[in-house]
């Protein structure tokens, strides 16, 4: 029999699982049985999956079967909590995947019972934080080790590297590699499960497709690795969330899938002339087209689509820009999450003061739209948004009991 490594039982789904085992002369149950180990045991190894036979366990190692798990090959800890892990595959490739106790408040307004809670949380955060100001960020991040979160979020990545090429971001710097496949895009999320200690629905855990790539460029991987993590891992579709910069056709798309996470769509910029400039995908995809795509979409009962608008200073953050933003949004059920830039090595822009967030903040609540701040999660780390390129040259403790070292913030 051929050993060589052929096929991952991570990534395939219920179907395909009985595929393999009715090939192998096995009963239809044992699918169900790996599946169960997989996804929501999480093993690395077929000899960890104990129900199955040991017979039929040695007859797929011999056919070139394996788990084919997520590997971390590092892993670095925020003052704040977060983790960012580098997670690598087997071609030598890798990508990032991002941990946030507490999440970053960016599912807050947007109708769901996962915004509600970020609603909640983002309102008792002032009293946490004075309190960890008080104590030090070394106690903060000690707490965070010890204190279990009601609710934390996972950002994962769709690509190794990133083809939209928005100016603001660190991730564009990388290109394009390779797609994920739906095997790889789940990994992630079984690897940061498993490494924190954790299991939904049991825990609540919310997910982000807004790591490295542009989900919609993968569009087959990432709706199967949607179904997977609904089916397999048991994270509700209410909990997660894919952000695009605007792939119009797939926007389409998706909004028809039986399954599917809820939309984000990544503006930055209220007129063509200035999103052009940031995004050069607005040339293939303007403003008009998008708009449409984004009316025409068949949001859920208490579904809000979330448009998300880098902040970048002095460049669309002006009054007159807020006011083209909530004329542009004008009579969709949306909310807007504002991001101040994330800065980083490579990115000419700079990020705004806290004073013009707010100026921009309260004149899109003035006209009506609902607007948020997401919080900046483990920018000390590269961790934030905007900021993943794979750095290894961070300098931090590998476990968060212990204290971290890291640079002054860049920018």
């Amino acid at each position: 029999m051929n050993k060589a490594l052929t096929s991952s039982l991570l990534g395939m789904d219920r179907a395909e699982l009985g595929t393999l085992v009715s090939e192998a002369g096995e009963p239809s149950y044992r699918a169900k049985q790996i599946m169960d180990a997989v996804y929501r045991r999480r093993v690395e190894a077929l000899e960890e999956i104990s129900t199955l036979p040991q017979e039929f366990r040695e007859k797929l190692v011999q056919s070139g079967v394996a788990v084919g798990a997520a590997r971390i090959e590092k892993k670095f800890v925020s003052v704040d909590g977060t983790v960012r892990y580098l997670i690598g595959f087997a071609d030598g490739q890798s990508v990032e995947t991002v941990w946030m106790p507490e999440g970053d408040g960016g599912e807050a307004g947007d109708g769901s019972e996962a915004g509600a809670e970020a609603e909640s949380i983002s309102e008792s955060t002032s009293g946490a934080k004075a309190r960890s100001q008080e104590s030090g960020p070394i106690a903060a991040l000690k707490r965070c080790a010890t204190e279990k979160p009601s609710r934390s979020t996972i950002c994962i990545s769709s690509q190794v590297g990133c083809a939209v090429d928005c100016q603001f971001c660190l991730t564009a710097l990388l290109g394009v590699k390779r797609n994920l496949t739906a095997g790889e895009i789940v990994g992630q999320v079984c690897a940061v499960l498993k490494d924190q200690g954790v299991s939904p629905p049991e825990d609540r855990i919310n997910l982000v497709f807004m790591g490295m790539g542009e989900p919609f460029l993968n569009y087959e991987n990432f709706i199967k690795a949607s179904r997977l993590l609904v089916e397999g891992v048991g994270i509700a579709e209410r909990r997660m969330t894919v952000s695009t910069a605007g792939i119009v056709p797939r926007i389409r798309d998706f909004g028809g899938e039986a399954i599917r996470p809820k939309l984000a769509i990544s503006l930055n910029a209220p007129n063509d002339a200035l999103r052009t400039q940031l995004m050069p995908l607005n040339k293939k995809w303007n403003l008009e087209m998008l708009m449409a795509a984004a009316r025409e979409f068949p949001l859920r009962t208490r579904e809000w689509i979330t448009f998300e608008y880098v902040l970048l200073g002095g460049v669309n953050d002006t009054p007159e820009n807020a006011r083209e933003v909530a004329e542009l949004l004008r009579g969709l059920r949306c909310k807007v999450n504002l991001i101040a830039l994330n800065p980083g090595p490579g990115i000419e822009f700079t990020t705004p003061s806290a004073e013009r967030v707010t100026a921009f903040q309260n004149i899109l609540r003035g006209a009506g739209i609902p607007s948020f701040v997401r919080r900046p999660r483990g920018r000390d780390i590269y961790a934030a948004c905007g900021q993943l390129k794979r750095t290894v040259e961070v300098a931090t403790s590998p476990e968060p009991h212990l204290e971290p070292i890291f640079p002054a913030e860049q920018g």
